[in-house]
C-alpha cells in the first residue's frame, strides 16, 4: 500500500457586493449575471460531475451572505435568464455578421458562444431548478463539499470601528448561513483574509484623537458563534513576503503599490512553523476557546495567481479584456502577457484540451512533491489548504472551471492524496499548538493599505459615527416591542451592513469602479442618516410622516436582505474583552 502523503482543499471564496436595485451595466446586476454564468453554474456542473464519478471533491467553497441574499432572490432568477437569452442573441447576431463577412474562424467561435449560452440555460432552469444554493446544499448533504461563511456584507472586520459592529457582521453570517443551508457553519472566510489580534485599538484617522480601547481579537467573535476555523495568508503565519493576490489583475494597484512599497519591511520568516500543518490562534485569556485556523500553501497559490507564469497566462487561453461590442463576447485569446488588444490572435478552442490536461498533470505533480517532501521533513501527513477567489475560475479565467475539474478528477484517483474540505480534515487531525498571529490580510504588502489609503480614507469618517449611532439606538430601542420601531432599526442596520462593504474601498483603489464605489458607498450613508433621524423622531412621538414612511418602504423593497437581522446585536457584546472566564 502506498504511504500516505496527506491531504488537498481548494478553498473558493465566492462574494460579490449587493447590485441588485443598484444598476445594471456597466456596473450593477451584470456582475452577479457575469459570475453565475461564467464562475458558479461552471463550477457547479464541475462538482457535481466529480461527485457522480467518484465522491468527494475535498473542496471548501465560501459563500458570503450577502451573496447568498441575491442568489436566492426572485430578482436574481427573472434577470439572470434575460440576461442569458441576451447573449444567445448576440453570439447569433455576431454569427450573422462573421457569416456576412466571411470570417469562417470567427462563425466557428460565434457558434461556441451560442451554444454554450443555451447549454447554461438549460442547466440552470432544469438541471439545477434555477437554483444554486439548492444545488450547494445537495452537495453538501453528499458529502461532496463543504460550504462555510463569511461576514454579512464583507466588511473588513479589522478596521471596523467597533467591536459590536464585528459582532453584527459575524451573527449575520451564521444566521443567513443556518437559514440557507439548513444547518450550523463549520468554518469561516475572513474577508480578504484579513486578521487583527486583541490589542488597545485607535482609529488609524488622521486628525482622529482617541484614548485607546481594548478590542477583541476577530477570532474571538468567529468562536463565541460556533464558528471553528478560519483561511489565513502564509506570511501572517510564517512572516516573509506578502505574495498578494490582486495586483497582477489591476494596474491601478500597480501605481497604488508603488507609493506604498517603500514603507512596507518584511517581517523575518519563521522556519518552525509550516503552511501544510492547522494551528490553533488565541489572542484572548486562556479561558476562550482558540480558532483554528489553514494557511494558504504560497507554491500552489503561485501557479494559478501569478499573472507572470501562472496558468492562465497561457497565450492559447481566451483572452479576458478583448471583446466585441456591442454583445461583449470575446473571440481573441490572450496570445502573450505583453501583447496589446490589437496584436490579440484568434481563440482556437480545439488548443485548449492538451493545454488543461498538461497544466492538471503539472499542479498534481507539483501537489504530490509538496507533500512528499513535507512527510519526509515532518514524519506526518499535512495539508495543502489552496485558496482563491472563485471568480478567478471561469470569469477571469474562462477555461479554469474546466481545469479544476481536471486537478480534482485526478485527485480523486490518487492513492496518495486525499481531497478532505478543511472542516473534515480538523475532525480528522484537530491541531494542538496555539500560536499567536500579527496583524494583516491577503492583499499587496501584507496589511490594510489597500481598503485605507489617502483615497479612500474619507469613507471610514462616514463608516465610524454611523457605527456609533447604530450602537446608541440599538441600546435605547432594541428591546422596544413596537414593531414599527423595529423595522426602522432593522432597515438601520441592513443600511449600515452596506455601508461597512470592503468592497467600496477595493474598488476606490482598483479604479475599477470607483465612481459607481463612492456614489453606493455615500447612497448608503445617507439611507442610514435617514433612517436613523427616523428612529429617534419615532421614539419622540410614536409618528413618522406619510414621506418617511414610504422612504422606509422603498429601502426595504430595494435592499431586501436579512429577514433575520437583530438590533441587538448593536446594542452590547456578547462576551465583552475585560471579562474573564
Amino acid at each position: 500500500m502506498p504511504e500516505h502523503l496527506g491531504s488537498f482543499t481548494f478553498v473558493l471564496h465566492s462574494h460579490l457586493p449587493y447590485v441588485i436595485g443598484h444598476g445594471r451595466w456597466p456596473h450593477g446586476m451584470d456582475w452577479l449575471n457575469e459570475a453565475a454564468a461564467e464562475s458558479y453554474i461552471p463550477l457547479l456542473q464541475a462538482f457535481s460531475r466529480l461527485a457522480a464519478e467518484g465522491g468527494p471533491t475535498g473542496v471548501t467553497l465560501g459563500v458570503t451572505p450577502i451573496l447568498a441574499e441575491m442568489l436566492a432572490s426572485e430578482v436574481f432568477r427573472r434577470e439572470f435568464k434575460d440576461y442569458l437569452d441576451n447573449k444567445i442573441q448576440a453570439a447569433q447576431e455576431d454569427l450573422a455578421t462573421f457569416q456576412r463577412l466571411g470570417e469562417k474562424h470567427f462563425v466557428t467561435v460565434a457558434q461556441m458562444w451560442e451554444g454554450h449560452y443555451r447549454e447554461l440555460k438549460r442547466v440552470f432552469c432544469e438541471d439545477f431548478g434555477e437554483d444554486l444554493l439548492g444545488v450547494c446544499r445537495r452537495l453538501m448533504d453528499g458529502g461532496a463539499l463543504e460550504v462555510i461563511t463569511s461576514a454579512a456584507t464583507h466588511g473588513y472586520l479589522p478596521l471596523l470601528g467597533r467591536d459590536t459592529a464585528v459582532q453584527a457582521q459575524v451573527k449575520q453570517g451564521a444566521a443567513s448561513y443556518r437559514r440557507h443551508f439548513g444547518r450550523d457553519p463549520r468554518g469561516f472566510w475572513l474577508p480578504e483574509c484579513a486578521y487583527r489580534p486583541r490589542y488597545p485599538w485607535v482609529p488609524p484617522l488622521t486628525g482622529v484623537t482617541t484614548e485607546p480601547v481594548l478590542r477583541k481579537g476577530v477570532e474571538e467573535f468567529l468562536s463565541e458563534n460556533g464558528l471553528r476555523y478560519f483561511i489565513i495568508d502564509s506570511h501572517l503565519l510564517k512572516g516573509g513576503k506578502a505574495i498578494g493576490v490582486y495586483k497582477d489583475r489591476f494596474e491601478a494597484l500597480e501605481r497604488l503599490w508603488e507609493r506604498f512599497a517603500a514603507q512596507y519591511q518584511e517581517r523575518p520568516e519563521d522556519q518552525q512553523k509550516s503552511p501544510y500543518l492547522p494551528y490553533l490562534v488565541s489572542s484572548a485569556p486562556e479561558s476562550k476557546k482558540p480558532e483554528a485556523i489553514f494557511t494558504r500553501d504560497p507554491k500552489t497559490g503561485l501557479q494559478v495567481w501569478s499573472g507572470e507564469w501562472g496558468y492562465p497566462g497561457d497565450g492559447n487561453y481566451l483572452d479576458f479584456h478583448k471583446k466585441r461590442f456591442p454583445g461583449g463576447l470575446r473571440y481573441w485569446r490572450v496570445t502573450s502577457a505583453k501583447a496589446d488588444l490589437a496584436d490579440k490572435g484568434p481563440y482556437h478552442p480545439e488548443w485548449i484540451t492538451s493545454r488543461l490536461h498538461e497544466q492538471a498533470d503539472h499542479f498534481v505533480s507539483l501537489v504530490h512533491d509538496i507533500l512528499a517532501e513535507f512527510r519526509a521533513t515532518h514524519q506526518q501527513p499535512g495539508i495543502i489548504t489552496a485558496p482563491y477567489d472563485t471568480e478567478l475560475f471561469g470569469h477571469w479565467w474562462f477555461e479554469g472551471p474546466e481545469w479544476l475539474y481536471q486537478v480534482l478528477s485526478r485527485l480523486q484517483k490518487s492513492t496518495r492524496v486525499s481531497l478532505k474540505s478543511a472542516g473534515s480534515f480538523l475532525e480528522e487531525a484537530a491541531p494542538l499548538s496555539v500560536i499567536s498571529l500579527p496583524e494583516g490580510s491577503w492583499g499587496e504588502g501584507g496589511y490594510h493599505w489597500i481598503w485605507l489609503n489617502e483615497d479612500n480614507d474619507w469613507t471610514w469618517r462616514h463608516i465610524y459615527p454611523a457605527e456609533k449611532e447604530m450602537e446608541e439606538l440599538a441600546q435605547r430601542w432594541a428591546d422596544d416591542p413596537d414593531l414599527r420601531m423595529q423595522d426602522l432599526l432593522k432597515q438601520c442596520g441592513r443600511s449600515l451592513f452596506l455601508l461597512e462593504s470592503s468592497d467600496w474601498q477595493f474598488l476606490i483603489s482598483t479604479f475599477s469602479a470607483r465612481d459607481y464605489a463612492e456614489l453606493r458607498l455615500v447612497m448608503h450613508h445617507e439611507d442610514f442618516q435617514r433612517l436613523a433621524a427616523m428612529a429617534r423622531q419615532y421614539a419622540a412621538d410614536r409618528n413618522l410622516s406619510p414621506e418617511d414612511w414610504n422612504f422606509l418602504e422603498s429601502c426595504r423593497e430595494r435592499d431586501a436582505i436579512f429577514p433575520d437581522i437583530d438590533p441587538k446585536w448593536w446594542s452590547r457584546l456578547e462576551f465583552p474583552p475585560e471579562e474573564r472566564e
